[in-house]
């Protein structure tokens, strides 16, 4: 072993570590899902899979609200991703393009909310919904995830905005561009890395949320979304885990595969917010 591998053993090690503690638990999640009920309940776990079946997949489908509680997901996800997009590209260019009074006062009102632990807000916000009759509808799980993924929106978009040099809009005026046609021809493609990487991060936020969808959705059962009705899954199954673990990863998979599609876009966006600006 040369002096320079022994060098990095300690970090290789150690990033080793960390690696299978990460892993292991969706590794053994997939595994149970694939396993027969027999191999599960096994008393010698496996680590390797003797037998699949997708038994418990078809199950976790077959299972009562399955596709309305993934489509009520899908719609409260979507629309907080879209609304958090649209307000805060407005924000960061009047933040990075414009000069007004008051610009550093919000801007540093946005670091604080977006470093503001939001589960604070849970009693406030049901206090809110219940007064407002705004209770057990996915628009306010929209709004409320709206609320939460803007600011961290509002500074990643930011920053890349102001990487991008005004004088190239300034240019495309010059040719005859109107100012909004000069940033959604010249600007906005520049900004493509940052959108990707604030949409994935809004994704996540709204999809994997259970404290808020938990308790702003109390009567009408029929518009919960899938982390509650997951918390659920056991008593429909009773001792099925793997009808539960299927449930779990059929969960997890539109995040592991929006994540792997989009992981080297998202990376340089990450990156690139945080250097820039």
């Amino acid at each position: 072993m040369t002096p320079r591998a022994l060098r990095r053993l300690p970090l290789n090690t150690a990033a080793l570590l960390v690696f299978v503690l990460a892993v292991f638990p969706v590794y053994w999640m997939v595994l149970t899902a694939f396993r027969p009920t027999r191999d599960i309940q096994s008393e010698t776990p496996r680590f390797l899979p003797v037998s699949v079946t997708l038994e418990h997949f078809a199950n976790a489908v077959a299972a009562d609200g399955f596709w309305t509680f993934w489509r009520n997901s899908l719609l409260v996800t979507a629309g907080c991703v879209l609304l958090a997009l649209v307000v805060a590209l407005a924000a960061a260019f009047a933040v990075a393009r414009l000069r007004w009074r008051g610009r550093r006062g919000f801007v540093l009102m946005v670091f604080v909310a977006q470093v503001a632990p939001w589960e604070a807000l849970l009693i406030p916000m049901y206090v809110i919904a219940r007064d407002a009759d705004l209770l057990d509808r996915l628009a306010t799980l929209s709004l409320v995830y709206f609320m939460i993924t803007l600011p961290f929106t509002i500074v990643t978009l930011r920053s890349f905005l102001a990487a991008v040099p005004a004088e190239l809009e300034e240019a495309a005026q010059v040719d005859g561009c109107t100012r909004a046609a000069a940033f959604r021809r010249v600007t906005l493609p520049l900004l493509a890395p940052g959108l990707l990487a604030t949409s994935l991060f809004g994704f996540i936020t709204a999809w994997n949320e259970f404290a808020f969808a938990n308790m702003l959705v109390i009567k009408d059962q029929d518009d919960r979304t899938l982390p509650v009705w997951l918390s659920s899954f056991s008593n429909v199954f009773g001792t099925d885990w793997g009808a539960t673990m299927a449930a779990s990863t059929l969960f997890a998979l539109p995040v592991l595969v929006l994540f792997l599609v989009l992981q080297g876009r998202v990376a340089a966006g990450m990156t690139g917010g945080a250097v820039k600006g």
